[in-house]
């Protein structure tokens, strides 16, 4: 086994931390009070490739690979974890488009994904349909060459300033779960109702509530068949999950980082208080916490070069983590006390931001339930 990144590799990673860090850190904490959404900066990434790793040239991609992803993702999250969802954004729906789309809807509609000119999204969750895809009530009527969709989606990522992403929905109900269809939707059509939605965190990455009344979709925009839509969502999320999973790395890491320093930093009783064995311990399990997860997450990218199946890796690396995210944010809040909780510092954002880990692209305790049922047989997450 090879644990050394390649230059290409190496490259692209700086290249992502000295992006992050010079034109995101400057207003990271700004933007997150004011709540700003920075459609800027999605498209200066795209300048830069960053979306384009498991995309073919032909199409705005370069092809560096999933590891090539993980490694962006985890440098940009380490600097704002909000950013880190444009990424998914972008990349989640070129993927499926690459995957399940037609020659026509990939000239069409990945470029633009790639540049960033187009604003990304995937509507999957609903008021009563989270973990629980299947339990979607969104229709899509078929009338003439276009579908007319009525119902509604809750808590969609860049829900309210996306202008193309992909939509689920059922096209036939009596077939349960195989009647359910995905499309690509441009979102400059009459028919839809935007609402903003508050969170305890990323605030620089707006969720919001879109509601269908006859918003109509060409038939041309159909992925796959009617009735492909369950198979292309399952398909869709073992995609983003990696995404989501290296960007917990890069809050575990941020929060790591803050405890470390402020332990070296700050003295009291007369020693600095790195030098006390509870915070040793803190900063022990974090450590251990972090690596774990990250050779965990970067075994499901390397599987996902190598073109082999990697559901149930990408699990084990989303759950951990997510959970080392949580560890040290938690911990790094107790190191750091009234700095940690104070809004001047850093620490708070960490907090808030790695929740958010353990909810989206399948809670922790679906990615429990995947490895679990793998384990047990019921289940076969590669198969």
């Amino acid at each position: 086994m090879d644990f050394d990144l390649s230059d290409e590799l190496i490259a692209v990673r700086d290249l992502a931390r000295e992006f992050a860090e010079k034109e995101i850190a400057p207003t990271a904490a700004q933007d997150d009070k004011a709540q700003t959404f920075r459609g800027d900066l999605v498209r200066k990434m795209g300048e830069l490739g960053f979306y384009g790793t498991m995309i073919p040239e032909a199409y705005g991609g370069n092809e560096l690979g999933a590891l090539a992803m993980v490694l962006i993702t985890e440098e940009i999250a380490r600097v704002h974890s909000a950013m880190r969802v444009g990424i998914n954004m972008q990349i989640g729906p070129a993927l499926t488009l690459l995957q399940f789309g037609t020659d026509e809807q990939k000239n069409k509609f990945i470029p633009g994904l790639m540049t960033g000119e187009t604003i990304g999204c995937f509507a999957i969750t609903e008021p009563d349909a989270g973990s629980d895809v299947a339990a979607m009530r969104t229709t899509a009527t078929k009338d003439g060459d276009r579908y007319l969709l009525n119902g509604g989606k809750l808590w969609i990522s860049n829900g309210p300033v996306t202008n193309g992403g992909l939509v689920y929905a059922y096209t036939d109900r009596t077939q349960k779960h195989r009647g359910m269809s995905a499309f690509f939707a441009e979102w400059d059509q009459p028919g839809l109702t935007r609402r903003t939605l508050e969170t305890m965190g990323a605030h620089c990455s707006p969720l919001g509530e879109l509601t269908f009344d006859n918003f109509p979709i060409p038939t041309a925009n159909l992925l796959g068949k009617e009735g492909d839509g369950f198979k292309i969502c399952m398909w869709q999320l073992n995609q983003t999950r990696l995404n989501c999973a290296a960007g917990a790395l890069g809050v575990a890491r941020a929060a790591k980082e803050a405890a470390v320093n402020y332990c070296n930093q700050r003295s009291q009783f007369g020693q600095k208080i790195g030098e006390f064995q509870m915070n040793q311990d803190s900063i022990a399990q974090m450590i251990a916490h972090e690596e774990a997860a990250r050779l965990l997450v970067y075994r499901a990218a390397w599987l996902a070069d190598q073109k082999r199946p990697n559901n149930l890796e990408a699990s084990i690396g989303k759950y951990c983590a997510a959970e080392a995210a949580n560890f040290a944010a938690d911990a790094a809040m107790k190191i750091l006390g009234a700095y940690g909780y104070s809004t001047e510092f850093p620490v708070e954002r960490y907090y808030r931001d790695a929740k958010s880990y353990q909810i989206v692209e399948g809670s922790s305790n679906v990615q429990k339930m995947i490895i679990a049922q793998d384990a047990l047989g019921y289940r076969k997450a590669n198969r």
